[in-house]
């Protein structure tokens, strides 16, 4: 069973997307911080991460950068309120693959997901 580590501050968000990939079958954790979320990837070493661009105590850039330090081959899919196009275009630098929008689509989140862990 697939790991997913879903990272981001609104419970709200959390919770849906919990439910939504154990649905799918997948074993999802979440975070709310971006030290938490670096504790979960050591304990559960996910194969792929939902992050928030914006987490308290550690932006999703520095977080990404350490997920890809530890384990290059983790993937990464971010999540952005704001649609910064320069910190999209720095994580895609650093090696996330897609990024999303909010309010996002759930459902094109979960599509992404399913294709990056089969190919």
């Amino acid at each position: 069973m697939k790991t997913i580590l879903i990272v981001d501050d609104q419970p709200g968000i959390r919770l849906l997307l919990k439910e939504v990939f154990s649905k799918e079958g997948y074993r999802a954790i979440a975070a709310g911080s971006g030290i938490e979320a670096l504790e979960k990837v050591q304990e559960a070493c996910p194969e792929l991460v939902l992050l928030d661009m914006k987490i308290p105590g550690m932006d999703g850039i520095e977080i990404l950068k350490r997920l890809k330090k530890s384990n290059p081959a983790i993937h990464v899919i971010m999540m952005t309120a704001y649609g910064e196009l320069d910190l999209i275009k720095e994580s895609m630098n650093w090696g996330a693959e897609r990024y999303f929008t909010k309010p996002f689509d759930v459902f094109e989140v979960r599509d992404a997901v399913k294709q990056l862990l089969e190919e």
